[in-house]
């Protein structure tokens, strides 16, 4: 179980990455953080003419019913593995 000090680290570490993640990754990190700090993703999905906003919305959606621990444990280990 992560501690909310190992996820604030995770978070600091994220933005010191050498290389930019990609697209999909980037997506996964954000639903992973918005799980653990806010929890299931709640509000409408924004419209087709919000494509960024959209798919942020759906990357969100897609982590419903996992733990906020979970999410912040998944979060650490995708920023471990991307920090090598």
């Amino acid at each position: 179980m992560a501690t909310q000090e190992s996820f604030e680290d995770a978070q600091k570490r994220v933005k010191q990455l050498p290389k930019a993640p990609d697209n999909n990754t980037l997506l996964q990190l954000y639903s992973l953080y918005k799980q653990g700090t806010v929890g299931d993703c709640a509000g409408k999905r924004p419209g087709m003419f919000d494509i960024k906003g959209r798919a942020k919305y759906d990357a969100w959606a897609g982590r419903k019913g996992m733990s906020k621990d979970a999410a912040m444990d998944a979060y650490i280990a995708l920023v471990d593995k991307l920090a090598g």
